[in-house]
């Protein structure tokens, strides 16, 4: 059961009933929120109104629905290494190497199948309840909504880019200093599975430092201000300082000259994007107060830089 309250600020006066509920309702679509207008289950003020039908400052919007499940996934029992939970939020350590979500090519064996299979009340949320999303090869620390309440709440932080982010990565080439890179990015032109810097792309922000520097790579700290789909992948290699390892926004695969038999042997090992988000803080959506989780670096991550220490020293 759905039981949601919203009032119409200042703001919102004079929008359609539907424009206003995707804009207070954001962890549901926009025809979900139309079947419940028409339903009867999305009232204005307690009364049944048309989509169409203009809203008032101060006016209450109230859900009150029975839902079906938001996804037709189905849990399996995979092992998942949790950093916390409650009845509200989960945060999960993700390896490197497992997806996120089901799609094509990918139907089961996902971090939703072993999330549903865990928690099956999972079901009822959007998306199974995640929020934001890490890249298959991607590992660390992602955020699960558990209740309604949470989801809404964290929606509304990623929104206003209230959560903190943190990256460890590890780029080719040698920086000089940090930078914030801010960089529109949209679909790629023409190859459809990637993204791209493009003027006609949604805002991005990206800030880095450097951490450490090697002979011909540099670990960096990575900050999102904006989470668009393979941001930090697009926006270094935009910068020309794609990440080591990367498959997609890496270009071809550079060994340093005179490189030891134990660089290379690790280099071409190394064959996902050095990337590890290392920590997430948010607000907890039932406690108010701030709540901040890191996982650490795995072991191939960890390996590759103790190895560019040794052999690739600045």
């Amino acid at each position: 059961m759905v039981s949601l309250d919203a009032q119409i600020p200042a703001e919102m006066h004079g929008i359609r009933l539907d424009q206003a509920a995707v804009k207070l309702f954001p962890m549901y679509s926009r025809s979900k929120l139309q079947d419940w207008i028409l339903e009867g289950s999305l009232t204005v003020d307690g009364g049944e109104r048309r989509a169409r039908d203009k809203v008032s400052v101060g006016q209450n919007l109230a859900i009150r629905a029975r839902i079906s499940p938001e996804v037709s996934w189905k849990g399996e029992a995979r092992p998942l290494d949790i950093l916390f939970e409650d009845e509200h939020v989960l945060v999960v350590n993700k390896p490197a190497g497992l997806v996120v979500h089901p799609a094509a090519g990918h139907p089961t064996g996902t971090l939703v199948n072993a999330l549903l299979g865990y928690a099956p009340e999972l079901e009822a949320l959007p998306r199974g309840g995640i929020v934001h999303r890490l890249d298959k090869d991607t590992s660390g620390v992602i955020c699960v909504a558990r209740s309604s309440m949470a989801h809404r709440s964290l929606v509304a932080q990623l929104s206003d880019r209230t959560v903190k982010r943190e990256y460890v990565a590890v780029c080719q080439g040698v920086l000089s200093g940090g930078a914030t890179i801010n960089e529109p990015i949209g679909r790629h032109a023409t190859a459809r599975t990637k993204m791209a810097v493009t003027s006609s792309g949604k805002p991005a922000i990206t800030h880095f430092h450097v951490g450490e520097r090697f002979g011909h790579y540099t670990a960096i700290t990575v900050n999102l201000e904006t989470g668009r789909t393979h941001q930090i992948r697009v926006h270094l290699a935009w910068y020309k300082h794609p990440l080591l390892g990367d498959p997609v926004y890496g270009g071809r695969s550079r060994v340093p000259k005179g490189a030891s038999d134990e660089l290379l042997r690790v280099l071409r090992g190394f064959t996902r994007q050095a990337l590890h988000a290392q920590s997430l803080s948010f607000v907890h959506p039932a406690r108010n107060e701030d709540v901040s989780f890191t996982t650490p670096v795995p072991d191939d991550l960890t390996q590759l830089l103790s190895v560019l220490r040794t052999e690739d020293p600045a």
